[in-house]
């Protein structure tokens, strides 16, 4: 059995998602299908220029390790160009973006790498250079913003017993770049409900807002939206305000909802759906191969 997620861009802000009838769910442009065994996922967005730009992770069941593709859209929600905008030798996704200013970041997550990596757009979205290592620690699904005059991150950690789905961290920084000090709190909040980051923290009506992966039945199964209380450098409370589940997006795509990002108006989002085939012992077998040959 795999994971199959599909991204789609809602016309609507991601405000819209805290209201009774949620985000409208009948005008979403869904991205292209990936083929057997492949998906993408982990949407991010931005405008720039005369498009509207996506990345997201891709990633191929058979070689087990994503890569960072861009589509590009115009005003009519017609798809321009798509490509590769990141690749490494180790496993990427979760691709955040930063603007500051005139100049654009991406802060994938790399957790095998052991560290957490800040890109610049060099030729936004095809071309990329590492700017600072923002931790030395395996970050999962790292969310930075600005809040109060300091930037801030809520991230997981890797570790064992799906430490990554139970406990959020909270860092903070005067720049961009650093140094990071992380909370004295950490883990600043704990269970498998909403420990994980899911997308863009937001402000809506004077209140910030985080989405959060709601993990409690098993991997990204649903969002739950957390209300950040409080955000100082000593303290940090949330509470969870709704929950925004799979069904009812695109028909099979019913198992998973793990992402919700601000793309500037519209939002951003992945669902899922699981693959049975009988042909997975066989691409179980090609990845064990292609890992022997290495």
């Amino acid at each position: 059995m795999f994971d199959i997620w599909q991204v789609g861009i809602v016309p609507d802000r991601i405000g819209s998602a805290l209201a009774p009838q949620g985000l409208d769910k009948s005008r979403v442009v869904w991205l292209p299908p990936q083929g057997s065994y492949r998906f993408i996922a982990d949407p991010f967005g931005l405008f720039h220029g005369d498009r509207f730009t996506v990345l997201v992770e891709a990633y191929d069941h058979r070689v087990r390790r994503g890569e960072i593709h861009y589509y590009s859209y115009d005003r009519d929600w017609r798809l321009k160009e798509r490509g590769v905008a990141l690749k490494e030798p180790f496993h990427l996704s979760y691709p955040f973006l930063i603007r500051q200013g005139e100049d654009i970041f991406m802060l994938p997550e790399a957790f095998k790498s052991g560290r957490l990596t800040l890109y610049k757009a060099t030729d936004f979205p095809k071309a990329w250079q590492p700017v600072a290592v923002l931790l030395d620690e395996p970050a999962v699904d790292a969310a930075v913003f600005r809040h109060h005059e300091r930037w801030w991150m809520l991230y997981a950690l890797n570790g064992p017993n799906e430490r990554d789905m139970r406990e959020l961290h909270a860092s903070f920084a005067e720049s961009l770049t650093g140094p990071w000090t992380k909370h004295p709190q950490n883990p600043v909040r704990t269970g498998r409900a909403s420990s994980r980051p899911g997308g863009s923290p937001f402000e809506h009506d004077g209140q910030l807002y985080l989405p959060a992966q709601d993990c409690t039945t098993g991997y990204g199964t649903a969002i739950n939206l957390l209300r950040i209380e409080r955000l100082t450098p000593e303290e940090f409370s949330a509470e969870i305000v709704k929950r925004l589940s799979p069904e009812g997006w695109i028909d099979g795509f019913d198992t998973g909802l793990h992402t919700l990002s601000d793309g500037g108006g519209v939002t951003l989002i992945d669902v899922r759906r699981f693959e049975r085939t009988p042909e997975r012992h066989l691409v179980k077998l090609q990845y064990w191969l292609r890992k022997k040959m290495r």
